[in-house]
């Protein structure tokens, strides 16, 4: 049996994505209430592709801020240009935004090779800072499992401390169910001079089928021994969500036990899944 612990010294952050109508963003305003009441330090807003969901994302900010909770929109610099995230990051500012999320972003499918303003993640955090300077909270993304498209662990590893050493203040990951991964990644990063915080993203598992093709596509692992075990569930809902908040507790303890900051959750605009990992956890 796992005994409770107190975490108040840790941070809890939320992610959200733009909703894709009125309906949705309707129901995505009222998550966003019950999902505040359990006090997380912030809510952050992803960006699609090629900035597919620019708008998107800043109509979402609005309304967590009109909601009275701290909002940190994502920035994607895949085909952006210095002129048109200049005028984003005014924009923010003027809102009362003091934290973002600098992304690279997808390359939009055929595009490859293409020479942009913005190449990576780095250069997008040096332009903030030279734009900006302190002003905005800098968050970057980091990969224990490594990204899908990095050559090498190495590789990827350089990768996140150019970020760091660009401006970054701290570091959310790509979700993953491997402990260990997370653990080697921090020591493997403060050993090449990168020590900002790296937060744990966390994924709560309540469908397979949708983690499964999630982590297929963005390089997650899901452990042999848990895929077996929500394939043996079937159709099984309850049993799958059962399981998959046994799970991602027990990887949530171990993580803040070991060190973590704290926890940033994957909400996928639902409040019932994150809010019973949160219950569960005592925070």
């Amino acid at each position: 049996m796992i005994c409770a612990m107190s975490y108040n010294d840790k941070h809890f952050s939320m992610e959200f994505f733009p909703p894709k109508n009125e309906e949705l963003r309707v129901k995505l305003k009222d998550t966003i209430s019950k999902i505040g009441a359990l006090g997380p330090s912030y809510m952050s807003v992803t960006f699609g592709a090629g900035g597919s969901t620019q708008q998107g994302t800043m109509d979402t900010v609005g309304d967590i801020q009109a909601a009275g909770f701290i909002a940190a929109p994502h920035i994607s610099c895949i085909d952006s240009t210095k002129d048109s995230v200049r005028d984003m990051l005014e924009i923010y500012r003027a809102q009362g935004i003091d934290r973002l999320v600098a992304l690279r972003g997808d390359i939009p499918e055929g595009t490859e090779g293409e020479i942009r303003e913005f190449m990576y993640a780095n250069e997008l955090v040096e332009f903030i800072r030279s734009e900006m300077g302190d002003h905005f909270i800098i968050e970057v993304a980091a990969y224990p499992e490594f990204h899908p498209e990095a050559p090498s662990a190495t590789d990827d590893i350089i990768n996140y401390v150019r970020k760091v050493k660009a401006g970054a203040d701290s570091a959310i990951t790509q979700y993953f169910y491997n402990a260990d991964a997370y653990f080697r990644f921090v020591d493997e990063s403060r050993k090449l001079g990168a020590d900002v915080p790296i937060v744990p993203g966390i994924m709560p598992i309540t469908n397979y089928e949708q983690l499964a093709r999630f982590s297929d596509v963005c390089g997650a692992e899901i452990p042999r021994w848990i895929r077996r075990r929500l394939e043996g569930f079937g159709d099984d809902k309850l049993a799958i969500r059962e399981f998959g908040l046994d799970v991602t507790e027990q990887l949530c303890r171990r993580l803040l036990d070991g060190g973590a900051p704290g926890l940033h959750f994957f909400t996928m605009n639902q409040s019932g899944p994150t809010t019973a990992l949160w219950k569960a956890l005592d925070l």
